[in-house]
């Protein structure tokens, strides 16, 4: 099984941020590589990962990272693969890791989802894979579909819910 999604971390200390995102891979089975790379500590290898990605089959990178967050920035510049940043909220409540990440120069795009949100990262992820496979968009549909039903669930658990003044 090769992997279609490359999911990348400045440390070890970011997996909890990203647990949504690998659990909702292995529920719509998007084969996935998840690695710890730093922009700062690591530059020679982050840079060999985003040079080597394409070759190696990867479709789409998903970069989290926090404080001066240039990881994704780093990989944009250096691959023709989408690269979906997610800011990881630490120091300054994770603005300065949100700034770093959306504001990229022209020419080097990183889309951005909100702080510590992997889970809307890999729908973004799946998506993007989706337009060239059609079983991937079933799956994306469906999810879809059911967080509708969740909803609606909801709604009705709700109308159980008495208060005095509640009209509905």
């Amino acid at each position: 099984m090769n992997p279609l999604v490359s999911v990348i971390m400045g440390s070890t200390s970011d997996l909890p941020v990203l647990e949504k995102a690998l659990n909702f891979f292995d529920e719509m089975e998007i084969p996935f590589e998840m690695n710890a790379l730093s922009a700062h500590r690591t530059p020679e290898l982050v840079e060999d990962f985003a040079k080597n990605a394409q070759k190696r089959g990867i479709k789409v990178i998903i970069a989290a990272a926090g404080m001066a967050a240039h990881l994704p920035g780093v990989i944009a510049a250096m691959t023709p693969i989408p690269v979906i940043g997610i800011p990881v909220k630490s120091g300054n409540d994770g603005m300065d890791a949100l700034f770093s990440i959306v504001q990229m120069p022209p020419g080097i795009p990183v889309a951005t989802v909100g702080m510590n949100n992997s889970l809307n990262a890999a729908i973004l992820a799946a998506q993007i894979l989706a337009v060239g496979d059609e079983k991937i968009a079933k799956k994306v549909v469906d999810y879809k579909e059911n967080l509708k039903k969740k909803i609606a669930k909801a709604n009705e658990e709700l109308k159980e819910i008495h208060y005095k003044f509640k009209t509905n």
